[in-house]
């Protein structure tokens, strides 16, 4: 037997506090054997471990706002605002602070706690740097947390960002290494893993998480999934998105992925990252309010509230609210259990 057994290896009645712990040494037969569980055991198994480690009826609320929107010279294959894609996007300049202020204002008084801002950058030149620095110290002074995603970092641009208040960070993997060079062509892997480096050092939480969906294969859905879970220290918020597909971009006409293997993600992140806040991201507008309830079952713990997410709907904030209402969920916790 190995010395991480595999679900099946461990008698049943054991299996419940099997994969309690916090880990950072996960094996992909032990993913693929989660996976691999009857679905009503594995949100057993997911709630279980989510109740341990978070009031199951509270869900964290962000907003996001793109405060530069597209002519990005990168290449992801899923994104509208690529200056390569010939997506019905306009171009926007780098928002002026005291509008981003106010739209964090807004976020806040419908009932968000943390504010997100998104900037279509492969990276930034340091006057942008400078600029986002005066958004977040805007935002925190409204007593909101902050999260920013600006592509690759300099170190002095992350040590700029740190000692601006800047709370979170958000850079994702994406997809598994294997299956990356399908999906974008102009940065590395390991561009993206000295960039979270960079922000965990500084002492910056980090946001990461990815997307399913990409005509991916179930390995690299665990891989990605081993990736997060075996960093040196967990991301404190761990989004997932479901791909939306936008005319214009190489990825449209993929295949739409089974909604069942969504929420067994959701279950599988919660398992692996048991003290991380896993949000509901990209593809909620496409998802029905049932499905949505059982990710929540299963452990997502966080969503984007809103009608955009960047460039992409997202569910009315009152759709929102009457579905928490129907289900008797909550919001709160914005600090990091």
């Amino acid at each position: 037997m190995s010395a991480n057994p595999t679900i099946d290896q461990v008698p049943q009645k054991e299996q419940l506090n099997t994969f309690v712990s916090v880990r950072h040494d996960w094996q992909l037969d032990e993913v693929q054997a989660l996976y691999g569980l009857p679905f009503n055991d594995l949100l057993f198994k997911a709630h279980t471990i989510h109740r341990e480690n978070f009031n199951p009826n509270e869900v964290q609320i962000s907003s996001l706002l793109s405060i530069k929107t597209g002519s990005c010279s990168e290449d992801c294959g899923y994104c509208p605002q690529s200056a390569r894609y010939d997506a019905d996007l306009t171009p926007e300049a780098l928002m002026p602070v005291e509008e981003v202020v106010k739209s964090a204002q807004l976020a806040k008084d419908q009932g968000a706690s943390r504010f997100c801002m998104g900037a279509a950058w492969r990276s930034p030149k340091d006057k942008d740097v400078k600029r986002v620095v005066e958004m977040v110290q805007g935002v925190k002074a409204l007593g909101m947390e902050t999260c920013v995603t600006l592509g690759m970092l300099s170190d002095d641009q992350t040590k700029a960002l740190k000692e601006g208040g800047l709370d979170y960070y958000n850079h994702n993997l994406d997809t598994s290494e294997d299956y990356y060079s399908e999906v974008i062509t102009t940065r590395t892997y390991q561009d993206r893993l000295d960039t979270l480096g960079r922000v965990r050092d500084a002492g910056i939480n980090v946001c990461c998480g990815g997307i399913v969906g990409m005509g991916e294969s179930d390995t690299d859905r665990a891989n990605l999934l081993i990736e997060l879970a075996n960093l040196s220290k967990h991301p404190e918020s761990v989004p997932v998105n479901m791909l939306v597909q936008v005319e214009g971009t190489p990825l449209v006409g993929s295949e739409v992925l089974d909604p069942l293997v969504f929420i067994r993600t959701i279950a599988v992140a919660r398992i692996l990252m048991p003290e991380s806040r896993v949000r509901l991201s990209a593809g909620r507008n496409e998802m029905s309010d049932e499905m949505q309830a059982l990710c929540f079952f299963a452990g997502a713990n966080s969503i984007f509230y809103g009608d955009k997410l960047l460039t992409t709907d997202n569910p009315m904030s009152n759709h929102d609210l009457a579905l928490f209402e129907r289900l008797g969920l909550h919001s709160g916790g914005s600090s990091y259990a």
